[in-house]
């Protein structure tokens, strides 16, 4: 590699210096990866829209915002340093917390010595003379790199709904992805209040979910605005005692050895009975059991076939129908709640704290767009097909472009001037999630077909990280400097993500898993992820790296 200087000592974006690598993004991905090539002695610059590290947990500041991956599970694990001084407060860790958390690992490390903020890349052209990729910024600098690394994060793309008139509105509206800041520039969260104004959330998907919960406690009146309502299930969050943290802080080889062998590299893995292997009251009493623990047991902890026999799936379905209208008082209200068009599980699965029963609440009220949709936002609220919604406020919980949406928004360009956004208009073609065919030295972490994708992410990233590290320094050491998939191998990869879908229950729902979204028509329905598993993922991607990295064309 090169013998670049520091990029501490290189100018800012308006220059078109050449790093070694350029990575876009400073969440959890793009910190450790910075981290890992400057190990190697290599030129790094990340790239940064907002004004701090932290990727999601930086600008997902709403109300409620917590993990839903038990704390202890969801940190880094590279530093034992970092692992014994760092304390969780609570075994579901609350967004300013992690946000916190992520400013503790960057200082430590000194990362943002190599981080420049308030940079959003407007465009990513490859340069097939130089075989480097020169990168364009919003306010028209540039910067240019050998590699380019993606770390733009599969839930990085906010998305408004398509609704007439949002410009309309004469207060306050906000997205949860892009809740206002504090004045302290590390993206704390500026405190709303509530109290007395009448507040209308449009969506009930897994921030909507949290949201909800936490408006309710304190808000005058509330509207609930519901397309589709969701299978959700409790979280159980308590604080880490004393005890616990000891007891945390001795385990972690261990916790993060069960990470390494289960399907979504959660502390929970699935049974590996079918649910027919035991009586009907021993299938309820297991149920209740995992119902009753924190965490997505009842979702990833619990019979193996749930996510893969419709008939399996259906026990537990009704399981959690029967729940949903135990926890709503009102039975009309209840079966609002009650999905009808997917099972439980084949949509990612919001955990709560007292969901449901923010519907028994007087001042509560939930809007079924079915039965009466959204006809347009008025100055004054919003207008049903039957009546209009007089609110001082509007907060919009409509999610993200998942997936592929940050990076298209992002104009890259590779050979011949081809848009990763056109080739991947039927879909992603990817060889591991990692690259695409006419895009060398271009990795996407944590993209499309990527292990990383259907994971507790952290464990994953560092997967992704490590091996995308390995594969850097391979080059090194060879004298190489491009690299890029084979058709073959990309088709290969392809077909095989799209195998291990039919595999399971997800393709019979329609989510942001398969790429459908109300807010973002024109999609074409396909799998966006990879459901082979985390252990299967990392077997496949050490399989290529212990065959001198079988189906890329290097030189």
């Amino acid at each position: 590699m090169s013998e670049a200087p520091r990029p501490s000592q290189m100018s800012a974006t308006g220059s078109a210096t050449l790093y070694d690598a350029v990575i876009i993004g400073a969440g959890i991905s793009g910190m450790y990866q910075l981290y890992k090539l400057r190990e190697l002695g290599l030129s790094v610059r990340v790239f940064e829209a907002g004004t701090g590290v932290g990727g999601t947990w930086y600008w997902n500041r709403y109300p409620g915002c917590r993990f839903d991956s038990e704390s202890y599970s969801y940190g880094y694990s590279f530093s034992e340093e970092v692992l014994q001084e760092w304390e969780w407060s609570e075994h579901f860790s609350a967004q300013p917390e992690t946000l916190r958390y992520l400013n503790f690992v960057a200082d430590k490390f000194d990362l943002r010595e190599d981080i420049q903020f308030s940079a959003r890349v407007s465009k990513a052209n490859y340069d097939e003379a130089n075989d480097c990729w020169e990168v364009t910024f919003e306010d028209g600098g540039t910067a240019r790199a050998r590699f380019l690394i993606s770390a733009t994060g599969p839930l990085s793309a906010p998305q408004m709904p398509l609704i007439n008139g949002i410009d309309n509105f004469a207060k306050e509206a906000f997205h949860t992805a892009l809740w206002p800041q504090d004045p302290d520039g590390f993206g704390g969260r500026k405190d709303i209040d509530f109290s007395g104004k009448r507040v209308g959330v449009i969506g009930t998907g897994a921030t909507a979910v949290q949201l909800i919960q936490e408006v309710a406690k304190t808000v005058g009146e509330l509207f609930v605005f519901q397309r589709t309502p969701n299978w959700c299930a409790p979280l159980h969050n308590s604080p880490i005692n004393d005890t616990e943290q000891g007891k945390i802080k001795a385990s972690y080889v261990e916790i993060f050895k069960r990470c390494s062998e289960t399907f979504g590299a959660f502390v929970h893995g699935m049974d590996p009975r079918s649910a027919f292997d035991v009586s009907t009251e021993e299938r309820e009493v297991f149920f209740e059991k995992l119902y009753a623990e924190p965490g997505f047991g009842i979702w990833l902890g619990n019979f193996r076939d749930t996510m893969t026999n419709e008939a399996a799936n259906a026990l537990l379905t009704e399981f959690i129908a029967k729940k949903i209208r135990s926890r709503v008082t009102d039975p009309v209200v209840a079966e609002k709640l009650i999905p009808t068009n997917h099972g439980f599980g084949t949509r990612r699965v919001p955990m709560e704290t007292h969901y449901y029963e923010v519907y028994n609440q007087d001042n509560v009220t939930l809007v079924d767009l079915k039965e009466t949709p959204i006809e347009r936002i008025t100055a004054a609220g919003v207008k049903t097909n039957n009546r209009e919604y007089e609110l001082d406020m509007i907060i919009y919980a409509t999610g993200f472009d998942h997936v592929t949406g940050a990076l298209n928004r992002i104009e890259i360009r590779g050979q011949g001037g081809q848009k990763l956004k056109d080739k991947w208009a039927d879909g992603p073609r990817t060889y591991l999630g990692m690259q695409t065919v006419g895009f060398p030295n271009f990795f996407t972490l944590v993209g499309p077909h990527n292990g990383s994708t259907f994971c507790n992410i952290p464990r994953c990233i560092e997967q992704n990280v490590e091996w995308v590290t390995d594969l850097i320094s391979y080059m090194g050491e060879h004298k190489l400097k491009h690299i890029e998939p084979t058709d073959e191998a990309e088709k290969a990869w392809t077909i095989h993500v799209g195998e291990t879908a039919e595999k399971t229950l997800f393709p019979t729902a329609d989510s942001w898993f398969m790429g459908v979204s109300p807010n973002v028509p024109g999609k074409k329905r396909t799998f966006l992820l990879y459901a082979g598993g985390a252990p299967l993922y990392k077997e496949k991607c050490d399989a290529v790296a212990a065959n001198e990295y079988a189906g890329f064309v290097l030189r």
